[in-house]
């Protein structure tokens, strides 16, 4: 009886570690960005996610009526583009998306009102994109990223922004919002993927 305990015991125990380990070291397989899908900048210049040079992406899902974790998550975004551009390492090496959830109500000029607002520039390496619903659904379930709500005064989404590097693979996660996206650890783990 007492060998019995001591089987179990060891084999819980192996199963916690096994599971803790897994939570903790579980990474994103490469995503499959949808070349199908095409995009627009708030220029209205058509995107789309085929033969994209290889860069390290950062991606941002948002909406522009979002009242906190969107907007607060793009204004640290843009202070890691100004120190990734004194690396000079910004639109070269490494290339910000954000992909609006809400294309019905985030038309191109609300669009560009929003890149005014955040120092979004194409030119730079930043992509501000706006697909129809589907091409935007498709997108977002590429990264299990949910949403839904938005017209409804009752807005959900998942708050995670994507690291990809050049090879489009999911290296880290970073949370939304002013209080979780911590723009230092945004720059390191960035600058520990450039070549």
């Amino acid at each position: 009886m007492k060998k019995l305990y001591v089987l179990f015991c060891c084999l819980f125990c192996i199963g916690v570690g096994l599971g803790v380990y897994s939570f903790f070291n579980y990474k994103q397989p490469k995503m499959d960005l949808p070349e199908s899908v095409v995009m627009v900048t708030p220029s209205g210049t058509p995107f789309t996610f085929r033969n994209m040079k290889p860069k390290v992406r950062l991606l941002e899902f948002m909406y522009t009526r979002c009242p906190d974790i969107c907007p607060g998550t793009t204004f640290k975004m843009k202070k890691v583009k100004d120190h990734l551009i004194r690396e000079q390492v910004f639109g070269s090496k490494v290339e910000f998306l954000t992909v609006t959830i809400d294309p019905s109500r985030d038309t191109e000029e609300v669009l560009k009102a929003y890149a005014k607002t955040f120092d979004i520039n194409e030119a730079e390496g930043w992509k501000l994109l706006r697909g129809d619903v589907s091409g935007t659904k498709k997108l977002a379930d590429e990264f299990n990223f949910t949403y839904g709500g938005l017209g409804t005064g009752r807005p959900s989404h998942t708050s995670t922004v994507y690291l990809l590097n050049e090879d489009n693979v999911v290296v880290e996660e970073f949370g939304m919002g002013a209080e979780n996206f911590k723009e230092e650890l945004v720059i390191e783990k960035i600058m520990a993927r450039i070549d």
